[in-house]
């Protein structure tokens, strides 16, 4: 009797800390948004001077993850730009010592869940969708849950949600006629059937 009180107190146990650590803002919320190491703007940066997604998230067209920039991205630019800032000190020392800059990582899925960003961008999603309009964020947050069902609604019906695969870092763009149908002949033309079964994000 004693073992199987223990047996459920252990299992009570893990199922809400299991459960805390689910709705922990740095797993899932909408909202989170931590603070960085180095202050930088993607408003100033993606907004205002107009760099295009890709220049720093390199990967994203061509890989399952999307790359955090090395520091050899950063100074590209700021060698000749803002030298002295003593914001930018932290990335003058990255680069003068090899040792990354530790940024923060906001959009996090679970380790369970098979996420590929090549076969979303290439098929026409924008970083709008999931990220939001960064390009008006001074300090990125999480604007979309990303659960499952989150996904799931997306993949049933992915219509509204694509636009021309050159146009997914166009952040700002607006279509010209009803997305949806757009969407329907993106997906006649690319043959986009995402998988609605649990093999498709769960390997």
């Amino acid at each position: 009797m004693k073992i199987g009180g223990l047996v459920v107190a252990v299992g009570l146990f893990v199922v809400v800390h299991a459960g805390i650590f689910a709705a922990h803002p740095k797993v899932a919320d909408v909202g989170y948004q931590p603070e960085q190491p180095v202050p930088y703007s993607h408003k100033l940066h993606a907004g205002t001077m107009g760099l295009d997604c890709t220049y720093c998230h390199y990967t994203v067209t061509k890989a399952a993850f999307s790359a955090v920039p090395p520091t050899e991205v950063c100074m590209n630019c700021h060698k000749q730009v803002k030298v002295k800032s003593e914001r930018l000190e932290p990335v003058r020392q990255s680069y003068e010592t090899g040792k990354p800059v530790e940024w923060l990582k906001i959009h996090k899925l679970p380790d369970y869940v098979y996420f590929n960003h090549q076969a979303h961008v290439t098929a026409g999603v924008s970083c709008v969708s999931c990220h939001g309009r960064v390009d008006q964020m001074v300090e990125v947050r999480q604007v979309e849950p990303l659960n499952m069902g989150w996904c799931v609604s997306c993949h049933r019906d992915p219509a509204s949600r694509l636009r021309p695969a050159h146009l997914v870092t166009k952040l700002d763009w607006v279509p010209d006629r009803d997305p949806a149908v757009i969407g329907r002949e993106i997906i006649a033309a690319k043959n986009i059937n995402p998988p609605t079964n649990c093999s498709g994000c769960h390997r």
